[in-house]
């Protein structure tokens, strides 16, 4: 995203990921991510990748990466410091799919807008507390064994 917007900021970058999560997690039955979703007051921030924006090295092992090719400038844009090309081999066809739509859809919003778009059931039931994945699935025929298949698949997401 970073290399697409250069100077994307943090607000458009992490809603994108929520839209992403969220329209594939629908659509495919898993989030792309994983990412322990936390409702703040402008909206849904994934931890992880947050954390990873801002810089915190205790990511980089996730990476492995000595340090991160982009950095934080103004406190809140983002923009790249390294020519390298990003690795994506580990990103399915429908990941990068979900992944573009979620940014074409964040950058296309202002920042008012976007946080009302992620303001839904979701986050609310999770009350400024961490989301669960199980209330970002839309009213769909087959919730119920989507939740039950990432119960029983899923260990490391947030139900």
């Amino acid at each position: 995203m970073i290399r697409r917007v250069p100077g994307i900021d943090l607000h458009t970058m992490l809603k994108a990921c929520y839209f992403a999560d969220k329209k594939h997690l629908n659509e495919h039955g898993r989030p792309i991510f994983g990412a322990t979703y936390r409702a703040m007051k402008f909206g849904p921030v994934p931890l992880e990748i947050y954390e990873m924006a801002k810089g915190d090295p205790l990511w980089l092992s996730e990476i492995d990466a000595a340090r991160y090719p982009w950095e934080l400038v103004e406190g809140y844009r983002l923009v790249m410091k390294d020519n390298a090309e990003p690795d994506l081999s580990s990103l399915s066809e429908s990941d990068l799919e979900a992944l573009q739509y979620g940014q074409k859809l964040s950058v296309n919003m202002t920042f008012n807008s976007r946080t009302a778009a992620t303001h839904g059931r979701d986050w609310q039931a999770a009350d400024l507390g961490t989301m669960r994945y199980e209330d970002m699935f839309d009213d769909i025929p087959d919730r119920e064994q989507r939740i039950a298949y990432l119960r029983e698949a899923g260990r490391h997401l947030r139900l």
